[in-house]
């Protein structure tokens, strides 16, 4: 047999402990199967005393080991603060999104979350819709019929004088929508509508998700019991999560593209794209499913590092207003590469003519397309693979053979050094190319750069690239000011809709940015949605117009000196007029 070893110093103080001692003299008695007697004589207790802790522990009144603890916080004051009230509603019937709404309208705002935490804290259960016997889950809930109106046009003799909302601001966009004209865009797409809801209120119910940033459609739940979303669509009420599902499913690519046509063409007139320039950032961004059993094809999605289920969608920035102008999702691996053949071809039914320059990644198409570019005249500027061979041609040169060229940009990577080759040859290309390679970017390996530009300054050339670069920021602001990967849906359709969604909400806030004085030439969608747009206020009706009464924040100076409008005629609204007060 094994000697057992000595104990090593240290266990004297261990053994000291008096949850220690508990423990061993119970392990004893109730596991080893030694008497109370032995037990307690072995670890220094009466046979009374152990007696006494075995019946405690037994009765769940005696702990040995503290519980492992719950991180984040131990306290929530704000919760706490309304617990009171939280139930005192709960009791009067009213829902937990009217919860949340009514102690915004109080003074004491808490997330719908926070409200589900109480009630199910203090057992409360879950409404339930429809005129049933019991009205809740828990007999601690009193019972009322929760069953939502449904969506239907404003009827606007029956609004109330006078409503709060907590997201006033969201109809500052109304505006720049009638500038836009949405009704006639909607129109050229040929948007469905039915017998209830106009076309227009269709769009508009969807927008106004993206505008206040709700992650999914099927959280629209949380827009319902607000006026401002519902006016903005010229609804009663917004319609439910399976009638805007349902109504997505009922479009077609063509009507994404034709309404795309058509905004690009008002926002050419309105200044928010440049036909002039007619120089395009392209990209293209992986969307990944969350859902279970996706029937999709993988793609490599950046945020997770690893290629995922995903739907591929490509987007076109205009690289001198910095706005997106284009954007698909129907795509594939078999059709991705002629993605820019599309955009060419939808860019010349807007404006007239080709794009004059794409700036582009080299995933984004292959060099037999970009020969048919340079056949259309499209000049383009794309990063070449490198090959074993152009790593080798790279390590030969030397620095004699760069030279340096100072950039119009701030920043420490203004003055990278270049080397030019002006005629060459690829492999699937019918001509050459010339070609820079390119150091000093911020990038440990050299840049190679290509283009069929032969006229293009070198300067004005790396310029047009480095600015390309910002077409990823662009998109991850998109991505987190609209939600576009919040992505619940296998079908590349729902997901077509949602991106042309993403440029729609884009343009109105590059078109409300232009509005405000000071600074505000380069704020995030984010940043105007979180300052001006999920703003409070009051909503006053009038007989022929209607005004929005925007409550006092930090930022409401801003809004003051702002070119709102005096009066806006909404076409949605019957011609009412729009106005907007400040508290």
């Amino acid at each position: 047999m094994t000697a057992i070893p000595a104990p090593r110093p240290g266990w004297e103080l261990l053994a000291g402990q008096v949850n220690q001692r508990r423990y061993e003299a119970l392990r004893a008695y109730l596991y080893e199967g030694a008497s109370l007697r032995h037990a307690a004589d072995a670890t220094g207790y009466t046979r009374d005393a152990l007696a006494s802790l075995v019946r405690d522990l037994r009765a769940g009144k005696l702990t040995i080991f503290a519980p492992p603890g719950v991180p984040g916080r131990k306290s929530a004051p704000k919760k706490d603060a309304a617990r009171g009230r939280v139930i005192e509603l709960r009791r009067a019937g009213l829902s937990v999104y009217e919860i949340s709404t009514r102690l915004t309208s109080e003074g004491t705002p808490l997330g719908r979350s926070a409200v589900s935490d109480i009630l199910r804290e203090e057992g409360f259960g879950r409404l339930v819709r429809g005129p049933a016997p019991e009205a809740s889950t828990s007999p601690a809930t009193s019972g009322r019929d929760t069953r939502l109106p449904a969506a239907a046009v404003t009827n606007f003799a029956a609004l109330p004088v006078r409503t709060h909302t907590t997201m006033a601001g969201l109809l500052l966009a109304i505006p720049d929508l009638v500038t836009l004209d949405l009704p006639a865009l909607v129109s050229a797409a040929g948007y469905p509508g039915t017998r209830v809801i106009p076309a227009v209120s269709w769009l508009l119910s969807l927008l106004a998700l993206k505008l206040t940033a709700t992650r999914r459609v099927s959280h629209v739940d949380d827009l319902l019991c607000d006026p401002a979303p519902a006016l903005l669509a010229g609804l009663s009420v917004l319609p439910k999560k399976t009638a805007l599902t349902d109504y997505s499913y009922r479009l077609s690519h063509n009507h994404q593209q034709w309404f795309l046509a058509a905004l690009d063409k008002q926002m050419i007139a309105s200044g928010l794209a440049t036909p002039g320039e007619a120089i395009f950032d392209l990209d293209f961004h992986a969307v990944m499913h969350w859902g279970q059993d996706p029937a999709l094809e993988k793609h490599y999605v950046p945020t997770r590092s690893q290629r995922s289920r995903s739907v591929l969608t490509f987007f076109a920035q205009d690289t001198g207003t910095h706005n997106l102008v284009y954007a698909n999702a129907d795509l594939t691996k078999a059709t991705q590469n002629r993605e820019v053949i599309a955009f060419c071809d939808h860019w010349k039914q807007v404006s007239g003519a080709d794009p004059k320059m794409l700036i582009m990644d080299q995933k984004v198409t292959t060099q037999a397309i970009l020969g048919e570019l340079d056949e259309r005249g499209v000049k383009f500027a794309t990063l070449r693979m490198r090959s074993p061979s152009l790593a080798r041609r790279i390590n030969a040169l030397t620095s004699k053979d760069y030279k340096t060229v100072a950039l119009d940009r701030p920043g420490p990577y203004n003055r990278p050094r270049v080397h030019e080759d002006p005629a060459v040859k690829l492999t699937s290309y019918p001509g050459t190319v010339r070609q820079l390679i390119i150091t000093g970017l911020g990038r440990d390996a050299p840049t190679i750069l290509i283009t069929n530009d032969t006229g293009i300054k070198t300067k004005a050339l790396i310029g047009h690239y480095a600015r390309r670069m910002t077409i990823e920021q662009r998109l991850a602001e998109i991505i987190q000011a609209f939600c576009a990967d919040a992505l619940s849906s296998a079908v590349n359709l729902n997901v077509d809709l949602d991106v042309v969604l993403c440029v729609l909400a884009q343009a109105l806030t590059a078109a409300f940015r232009l509005r405000l004085p000071g600074n505000y030439n380069h704020a995030t969608p984010d940043t105007l949605q979180r300052r001006f747009l999920d703003t409070p206020g009051e909503i006053i009706s009038h007989r022929d117009s209607i005004t929005v009464k925007i409550n006092r924040r930090a930022y409401s100076p801003v809004l003051r000196e702002a070119s709102l409008p005096g009066d806006t005629a909404v076409p949605w609204w019957d011609r009412r007029q729009l106005r907007f007060e400040f508290a």
